[in-house]
């Protein structure tokens, strides 16, 4: 009845670690790291591969054949490898039904959740059909389109990535015409499918935010946050600070508050729903090095997850509920101190502590990361094995994502 996918952009297997060790001041602390399904996950772009020998006899093998967020994310969603750059189209620049729309296609709910932009690469790989995941404009005009019940996100054309007012807006990500009519509440498409527009409700407060995890909720609603970029990576303050030192945001949910607001309109639908979650600025703290702000984004991700995990066993089960927790890519090549040309864990400094990290890239890598499942259809992960990495043990494709949740939506 539920199918709920959750990508931590950019995390590998050192920023779960990282996160945890900082919360709990333990390596595996979160409950998803004990979810009966803990696969590794190769995700290389089409013409791509993955050697498991070579990714761990040299230290450099990793730096080359990485994916970028946009092919990874509609492999995930279509279960078709695409080149880098591609939003929910194959090699050929053709269209590929995502599993969102599948869910509507049989009776369900769908929507997307984000801590980035809301057309930036990966919910727009799970709702929208684009040449090029720069067409900013173009996927938002998709998504806001298409049948989805629930977009959330930051890039809000109004406001600074400090949640401060421009001077003169912005209008990066949506164009002016659609943002004032959305505004207006009077942007509107068939979500349905009864050949009768409707119209989106806007929300754009951590307040309303806040207000919408329970209680009455409308059908369709755009939750964009009073954020330029990201809800908190992009903010002021020193950005090498460690981690929850600098002054958060304010004004703005967080990654778990969108979650549940998301839920509560998507579970109008008696049918039942299918929804995508990304922490996506852990990938921006990574491309940076900002080993604090990577931090502080893995832990809003994971509590996130912690949050609909509680949601699950409140009002449904594990019986009619899959969760799938993965990341897209690993970015920054994140490791513990000393490494290269071996590889040293983090070191564990004790909760509420920086632990020993080192950074080898300002880019993705090649990297296998890490997949989490539990509930019904997870066993079908075990199907989809690839191979044994010397490290990380059994691994899967991306593309097995979209394979399991179409199965699971049959």
């Amino acid at each position: 009845k539920y199918v709920i996918v959750m990508i931590s952009d950019g995390c590998g297997y050192n920023h779960v670690t990282a996160g945890s060790l900082y919360q709990f001041g333990k390596p595996e602390s979160w409950a998803y790291q004990q979810f009966p399904v803990r696969l590794g996950m190769a995700h290389f772009p089409n013409g791509g591969s993955y050697d498991p020998a070579l990714a761990w006899s040299d230290f450099a093998y990793v730096k080359k054949g990485a994916t970028d967020s946009a092919a990874a994310a509609t492999a995930m969603a279509t279960g078709v490898k695409t080149y880098n750059g591609a939003i929910g189209v194959g090699p050929d620049k053709q269209p590929i039904k995502n599993i969102l729309e599948r869910a509507e296609e049989i009776g369900y709910a769908s929507g997307v959740v984000t801590s980035v932009p809301f057309c930036h690469a990966t919910p727009a790989g799970f709702l929208a059909h684009n040449e090029g995941r720069g067409n900013y404009c173009d996927i938002a005009n998709a998504m806001l389109m298409s049948r989805a019940e629930v977009v959330m996100g930051a890039g809000h054309p109004l406001y600074d990535d400090s949640g401060k007012l421009l001077a003169a807006p912005k209008y990066t990500y949506i164009t002016q015409p659609q943002w004032e009519q959305l505004a207006a509440g009077t942007l509107a498409g068939d979500a349905n499918g009864d050949g009768t527009p409707e119209a989106w409700k806007l929300i754009q407060t951590r307040a309303e935010f806040e207000a919408l995890a329970q209680g009455d909720a409308p059908m369709r609603l755009a939750g964009i946050a009073q954020v330029g970029s990201t809800l908190q990576e992009g903010r002021a303050g020193d950005k090498k600070a460690d981690a929850f030192v600098a002054p958060f945001n304010e004004g703005v949910p967080t990654l778990s508050q969108m979650a549940m607001a998301a839920f509560n309109v998507l579970d109008n639908d008696p049918d039942g729903f299918c929804v995508m979650i990304e922490g996506g600025a852990v990938d921006w703290a990574a491309h940076s090095n900002l080993s604090g702000r990577v931090i502080e984004e893995e832990i809003d991700f994971s509590c996130a997850v912690e949050a609909v995990i509680k949601w699950v066993e409140t009002h449904s089960n594990w019986s009619e509920t899959l969760l799938i927790v993965t990341g897209d890519h690993e970015t920054g090549y994140l490791t513990g101190p000393g490494s290269d040309p071996e590889w040293k864990p983090l070191v564990n400094n004790g909760q509420g502590k920086m632990p020993g990290m080192e950074w080898h890239s300002g880019s993705h890598t090649n990297s296998l990361i890490p997949l989490f499942a539990r509930g019904a259809g997870a066993d079908q992960f075990s199907q989809l094995i690839v191979q044994r990495d010397p490290v990380r043990g059994p691994y899967v494709d991306n593309t097995s994502v979209a394979k399991v949740v179409f199965e699971a939506l049959k």
